[in-house]
């Protein structure tokens, strides 16, 4: 069973991880680390250390809808969670992590513009000239 990070812990509440397979579990926020554990086995848990935290991405829907949220670290890895109440986990995360880098993901419509305008760039527009 995994040791807890944190000395002192302000927030907890249901979560899902979104890596790979689902799980369902707990996210805890403490002091040191955001930590997630998963209910069913004690051996699935992820521990991210604030100072190892890059930035950390929010989906918004509509507006103001958030239904997930992603944690980037060091060295390009991210991971995906939906909690309970994310706008509540979000502003917790806000104590350690600045707002310069609480980020609101691409909406669908902005990938997909994106990927138009990098296909026209790149093939579509070379072949007018």
């Amino acid at each position: 069973m995994a040791q807890s990070q944190n000395t002192e812990v302000y927030y907890t509440d249901r979560a899902t991880s979104l890596d790979g397979l689902t799980s369902g579990g707990n996210v805890m926020l403490g002091d040191r680390a955001f930590e997630y554990y998963n209910e069913k086995n004690v051996e699935d848990y992820i521990q991210i250390p604030w100072d190892e935290v890059d930035h950390v991405s929010a989906s918004v829907v509509a507006g103001k809808m958030i239904p997930r949220f992603a944690i980037f670290v060091k060295g390009g890895r991210h991971f995906s969670f939906s909690t309970g109440d994310n706008k509540a986990c979000l502003r917790a995360i806000r104590k350690h992590v600045p707002a310069e880098r609480l980020l609101r993901s691409p909406s669908f419509f902005q990938v997909v513009g994106a990927g138009a305008k990098g296909l026209w760039n790149g093939t579509i527009g070379r072949l007018g000239r």
